[in-house]
């Protein structure tokens, strides 16, 4: 008897443990100074981000940009370059970098909103562009 496509497992290659990877990670806290106005945007963009496929240990790079409305504080971009350095030699899938950046830049500033967009470098011919918001909700542009 035939196996429907709903009882084939994936045949990837890739476990659990590689679609978690990296998150364990004790990302270093990213500092912040007090904002003095309100209404505006700023928008960061890493042209060099680097990661590590956690299953090639292949590297992968991207252009990381961070988009927010800050409230009380914003990121202190020093600080913010020693968290993005974190990323560079650690196993992480391109979708967790991106939601995993967006958590963190979330509890240090609390913002009024958010928005990280990872553009992952083809790797085999395919790109990747990731988005991940705050608040997060069920809604995407």
């Amino acid at each position: 008897m035939g196996m429907s496509n709903t009882d084939q497992k994936h045949t990837t290659g890739y476990t659990d443990d590689h679609a978690k990877a990296g998150l364990e990670t004790n990302f270093p806290a990213i500092e912040t100074w007090r904002n003095q106005f309100q209404k505006y945007e700023i928008l960061i963009d890493d042209p060099e981000f680097t990661s590590v496929c956690p299953k090639t240990g292949l590297p992968d790079f991207g252009v990381l940009k961070i988009r927010y409305m800050p409230r009380e504080k914003c990121l202190e971009l020093k600080s913010l370059k020693e968290y993005l350095f974190t990323y560079r030699n650690l196993g992480i899938f391109q979708e967790n970098i991106v939601n995993q950046v967006l958590d963190d830049v979330v509890k240090a500033t609390e913002p009024v909103w958010a928005e990280i967009v990872g553009d992952f470098r083809p790797r085999g011919g395919i790109s990747t562009i990731v988005t991940a918001r705050y608040p997060r909700t069920e809604e995407m542009r």
